[in-house]
């Protein structure tokens, strides 16, 4: 490796090379150190825990399922009711129980304007968790 000429041509030429052994050799010393300090780090403390048997406690909340037909008849949870009743309806589950939700049960082929208004009515009595039944299955 040389650094200078033995020419005397009186101005040097900046060096345009990079001498990367150095760097790479570096490079190595660490990816082998951290393979040997990798495996102390992860250090765990093995328990024997206790085995019980138990059942999960899942508690389904408050809900009410409305269903509208093809027509925009509507049903709450299955005996018919018109939208004038809804309001009032409404007013009085949120009153005893403020987070029950409402299932909408719609018809695929009911008009988006009467699902719309139901949940417009619902909002406005203090209905917050509104969500919709659907088929999962796939024809």
């Amino acid at each position: 490796m040389a650094f200078g000429s033995m020419q005397d041509s009186g101005r040097q030429a900046p060096m345009s090379e990079i001498n990367v052994v150095p760097l790479v050799d570096v490079m190595l010393v660490l990816l082998i150190i951290f393979i040997i300090t990798a495996p102390l780090l992860t250090h765990s403390v093995k328990v024997d825990l206790p085995r019980a048997e138990s059942n999960p406690n899942i508690t389904q909340p408050e809900h009410v399922e409305l269903a509208v037909r093809a027509d925009g008849s509507l049903f709450w949870n299955g005996e018919p009711v018109s939208v004038e009743q809804l309001a009032p309806r409404f007013g009085a589950t949120v009153a005893q129980a403020p987070n029950t939700e409402l299932h909408i049960r719609a018809d695929k082929l009911a008009h988006y304007e009467h699902v719309a208004r139901l949940m417009s009515i619902a909002a406005k009595s203090g209905m917050t968790k509104i969500g919709f039944i659907t088929d999962p299955s796939e024809k």
